[in-house]
């Protein structure tokens, strides 16, 4: 998901604002492709909080109209007005591209090392050949998820029990996970002994990418999850979370919410991994920090 404005999940797809001069509320952009007021930026951020919980603040009148401005020309819209407009009265896959344009993927493999040391030391508490569910939600564009199961096969062995479901509001990004590809530059942060191991070099007209071998793409079951509604479609309580630079995009009201469904699909004693900015000791009635970034499911 990790979501809108500047993103969770490192190094994969950060989009950069463009026009520094249209982030000053109550510009019309004059001379730009489009008109864009206050109104309209007002209405985009109303619609975002609705359908996806994001709380856009005002600084980003640039990044929301060099995203969006994309989405007017594939659909034929001359204003921002009427492309709103028409997104409030039909319900279809725009609102997923609408979602989708105002999302933001940073991600990396490995990101925030200690989290994956502190997993690894977690799943060898267990005896050998217990079961472990694992949920991901923010898979971006996979690099977390593989992340996670490469970390499960190094402490578990090829013998070990564990399932990874990774989930993301955003529906491309999701299929780019799925497919597992990567730049070799974007495996620069692993290991020659890991890329060897868990990767499929490119050769000929792929040279230069590679693939994740079909052992770790076994392990995660890759689905769409929009974590402010109510249809999150799990039966059996997760034992680890990650949950990592998702909640900075919600406010306050909103992190309480998701924390209680994420409260309720978690076993007791489950671990929920976080990201390095985001804080809930106010919500000690659900969990209890036992590291950095780190708590445990009360």
């Amino acid at each position: 998901m990790v979501l809108a404005t500047t993103g969770t999940r490192a190094g994969a797809s950060a989009r950069v604002p463009v026009g520094a001069a249209l982030d000053a509320p109550g510009s019309d952009m004059q001379g730009r492709e489009f008109a864009w007021t206050d109104a309209d930026f007002d209405r985009v951020q109303s619609l975002i909080y609705q359908h996806a919980g994001i709380s856009l603040h005002d600084g980003k009148h640039a990044m929301v109209y060099s995203r969006l401005s994309r989405r007017l020309r594939e659909t034929g819209h001359e204003s921002f007005k009427d492309y709103l407009g028409w997104l409030e009265t039909h319900d279809g896959p725009e609102w997923q591209e609408f979602v989708n344009a105002l999302t933001t993927n940073l991600t990396s493999f490995f990101r925030e090392q200690h989290h994956f040391e502190i997993f690894a030391n977690h799943l060898k508490s267990r005896a050998p050949g217990a079961a472990w569910r694992v949920w991901c939600n923010a898979a971006s564009t996979g690099e977390e998820p593989y992340s996670i199961v490469m970390t499960a096969l190094e402490a578990l062995g090829p013998k070990g029990n564990l399932t990874l479901t990774a989930s993301d509001i955003d529906s491309k990004v999701l299929a780019s996970a799925a497919q597992g590809v990567y730049r070799m530059e974007g495996l620069k942060g692993l290991s020659e002994e890991r890329i060897q191991r868990f990767f499929l070099r490119g050769k000929g007209a792929n040279a230069g990418m590679a693939r994740a071998k079909p052992e770790l793409q076994r392990m995660i079951d890759f689905i769409s999850v929009n974590l402010i509604r109510d249809d999150w479609p799990f039966r059996q309580p997760f034992d680890v979370v990650f949950c990592r630079n998702v909640m900075i995009y919600f406010d306050a009201p909103t992190q309480r919410k998701v924390l209680e469904r994420i409260h309720r699909v978690m076993a007791p004693g489950g671990m929920l991994f976080v990201g390095h900015a985001e804080n809930f000791s106010e919500s000690r009635d659900l969990f209890v920090l036992k590291g950095k970034t780190v708590y445990e499911r009360r």
